[in-house]
């Protein structure tokens, strides 16, 4: 998979890192990692930093 994301956007992961706000770097190492993105998560619950299915199915029953 090619992406040309160079812009950096607003990202409402509370994590700092080289990847933020670039969307395609950041979730194809998430999904390498066998994790989700914090893009996929509440406000709430992105902080507690858990990015397991588990947790995303947690935050999405509320």
């Amino acid at each position: 998979m090619t992406c040309e994301n160079n812009t950096t956007i607003d990202c409402p992961c509370t994590y700092s890192c080289a990847k933020h706000g670039k969307c395609c770097e950041c979730v194809a190492y998430h999904l390498r990692m066998g994790e989700f993105p914090a893009c996929q998560f509440s406000a709430e619950a992105e902080r507690r930093y858990d990015r397991s299915f588990e947790a995303l199915a947690r935050d999405r029953e509320r």
